[in-house]
């Protein structure tokens, strides 16, 4: 089965990358920010993937719902549905929903862009798709009403509809990160009879995390907690622990003192602060020290939120972020982009191998059950 992909919203490629891994092909790339769209073509090169090959563009996805752009895409859809099933992924800038962020939901500046990944999929029809946003858009009520507006729009064209919140940790990223997955599919695909397909997606589909990391294994485990900290000290892996959700294993593992990001940190000013905040402390909204052998809070980076080096007086770098969102030692950022442009769209993307994982149950649901 040919598994064709229309990605939008795509940064620097992480969600992308996730499903190319599982033998999907990206035919499309939508991106408005050239300094992530810039990284996301750097980081393909470097890992001799092929460029989408109705090619790259960047600019406003609202532009795609009008006029030529819009003609061009429809065409594009219409062409790529006679080769295989065509799937449309995306996670719009989510700030609005957030709930650290500004709370400004649907109306906001960067709301209003779910609204037209969903006109978008809603004008297209695509077989399938992927939505992905932050558990602010599942937990807050008033957030919560305008997602279920959204799920009735799918509905109504046809889609059925599956949903969860994830947690990365499930899927073995060394990170508490929480987002929301909404899989849709048009019913036919599977079954003329919409209530049959609903019950066959219902009982069939499967979220792919792995069992290894599940949330009670998880609790069982010895973490620790708080250490003093100490530069260059050493602190041997502690014995009921899972090192695989670590950052400490997923630093060695991505060899991220020798990696082309490794000397890509901001300097410190003033070493004091960065001396006097224990070792796994990370109570505070910004300057939180990670402990080698725990995982990683969210890795949100910027809007003055500060993750430190377990036993590095400095902040992380690029090569140490990457590594948190479990993205290969392959995986680079070009240098052309600024530091904080790095960071930025580093903790902006999903993290690969809850990417993957999504990507692998998608795919093994579609070869199942496609008629």
């Amino acid at each position: 089965m040919k598994l064709k992909i229309f990605s939008f919203f795509s940064g620097a490629g992480f969600l992308d990358f996730g499903f190319e891994q599982e033998n999907y092909e990206i035919v499309y790339v939508n991106e408005y920010n050239e300094a992530f769209l810039s990284a996301y073509k750097f980081s393909h090169k470097k890992m001799n993937l092929s460029p989408p090959k109705l090619g790259y563009y960047c600019g406003d996805i609202n532009n795609l719902l009008k006029g030529e752009s819009k003609r061009q895409l429809s065409n594009n859809v219409e062409t790529v549905k006679k080769e295989g099933v065509v799937g449309f992924i995306g996670g719009p800038p989510c700030p609005d929903f957030s709930i650290a962020g500004k709370n400004e939901g649907i109306a906001g500046k960067n709301g209003i862009l779910t609204s037209s990944f969903k006109k978008v999929i809603l004008q297209q029809e695509p077989d399938f798709f992927v939505f992905e946003n932050v558990k602010g858009l599942w937990f807050t009520q008033k957030h919560r009403i305008e997602y279920e507006k959204i799920k009735t729009s799918f509905r109504r064209k046809g889609y059925i509809l599956i949903d969860r919140l994830v947690n990365a940790l499930d899927y073995g990223v060394p990170q508490e990160r929480q987002r929301i997955i909404l899989f849709g599919i048009k019913y036919e695909l599977i079954d003329p009879d919409r209530r049959k397909a609903i019950k066959i997606l219902k009982n069939e589909f499967s979220w792919g995390e792995n069992a290894a990391f599940t949330e009670k294994i998880r609790n069982n485990c010895e973490w620790p907690t708080v250490d003093t900290f100490c530069e260059n000290s050493v602190i041997h892996e502690p014995i009921n622990i899972i090192p695989e959700l670590c950052v400490e294993y997923w630093f060695q593992k991505n060899d991220v003192y020798t990696h082309y990001n490794a000397t890509d940190f901001f300097q410190p000013k003033s070493l004091s602060r960065f001396n006097s905040i224990q070792e796994g402390d990370v109570s505070k909204k910004s300057f939180k020290r990670l402990h080698r052998w725990r995982c990683s809070p969210t890795a949100a980076y910027g809007n003055n939120e500060v993750h430190l080096h377990p036993y590095h007086a400095r902040r992380l770098s690029v090569a140490e972020a990457l590594a948190i969102q479990s993205l290969p030692k392959e995986y680079v950022i070009s240098k052309d982009l600024s530091k904080s442009e790095m960071f930025k769209t580093v903790g902006n993307g999903v993290p690969f191998l809850l990417a993957k994982g999504i990507a692998h149950s998608i795919r093994v649901f579609l070869e199942n059950h496609i008629r």
